[in-house]
């Protein structure tokens, strides 16, 4: 039975699942890979070395991997025991040579096969040093992003949000009219408050709405989304404090891993030719070939 029940120690089920995996081995220091690589226990003879364990942690969520190691080595050695143990029986039962299982070991090694790709293609790509570089191009000396904190009532009906409306025009308060009408609980609760949040962070009918409205102004009309009918009130505009070089690391790294990733993936793709074929083995009509499709 497995300490941690979501978790795997195989290779990542699909390729672009590489992505966490590269990220792991950026963030881990160079002289890692410098350390012995001593034999933690045997299993019929059959070693389990430390490297085995760091491979088990990497795989682990973050607040796994954050247990000390005197903690988490022992427990992850003994799931390695017991796997290496059912290992056995299944070869002694011939389970190993099954068709379908070898074709899912198969299929497990291309994937590890694919991340290690991956993982060498990319890693000379996302340096600190590049990320430092992102982080210059894309937030040192510009100004920061304009932001609004505004509240909202959310009804289900056009009717229901003039009758609000009018009701807000003879002085009523904004956050008892939330908590009376609104279908948003979690803003209701707050008495509409949405905070503060860049125009991206919504819908583009409630952005547009919000970000025109001046302080302290109410929408003159009813503002419709998906989700059903608006009251806005915008309470505050601001312009938005540049993240520093800390904040904005992790997430410049990952949308540089992801980048790269799709880059070299698009490579090679191009590189290979690709026939398609339908559900039932005929041929298809659209077939990808060595060209990559146009840019757009």
């Amino acid at each position: 039975m497995s300490f941690f029940p979501d978790c795997s120690f195989g290779p990542p089920a699909r390729l672009f699942a590489a992505a966490a995996l590269i990220g792991v081995m950026m963030a881990a220091p160079a002289s890692a890979q410098s350390n012995p690589d001593p034999v933690v226990a045997t299993v019929n003879q059959q070693p389990i070395h430390l490297n085995d364990l760091k491979a088990a942690a990497e795989t682990l969520p973050p607040q796994a991997r954050s247990m000390p190691q005197q903690q988490l080595y022992p427990m992850l050695l003994e799931q390695l025991i017991d796997a290496q143990a059912l290992l056995v029986e299944a070869q002694k039962t011939g389970l190993d040579k099954d068709p379908d299982v070898q074709r899912l070991v198969r299929m497990a090694q291309e994937r590890a096969i694919e991340s290690a790709m991956l993982n060498k293609l990319v890693r000379p790509q996302v340096t600190d040093e590049a990320v430092k570089a992102r982080y210059d191009q894309e937030y040192a000396g510009k100004p920061g992003e304009t932001e609004v904190h505004a509240r909202h009532i959310l009804v289900s009906d056009e009717a229901t949000a003039k009758k609000i409306i009018a009701e807000l025009k003879k002085g009523g308060d904004f956050a008892a009219l939330s908590k009376q009408y609104s279908k948003d609980p979690g803003a209701s609760q707050q008495g509409g408050d949405l905070g503060f949040f860049k125009k991206g962070d919504m819908v583009p009918e409630f952005a547009d709405a919000a970000f025109a409205l001046k302080d302290n102004e109410v929408s003159p009309t009813p503002v419709k989304t998906q989700f059903g009918w608006h009251v806005i009130q915008t309470l505050e505009h601001r312009t938005a404090p540049q993240p520093t070089f800390e904040q904005a690391r992790d997430e410049l790294r990952q949308s540089m891993v992801q980048a790269a990733i799709q880059k070299e993936v698009a490579q090679a793709r191009s590189e290979v030719k690709v026939e398609k074929f339908n559900m039932d083995g005929s041929p298809a009509k659209a077939t990808d070939t060595a060209e990559p499709p146009p840019a757009k």
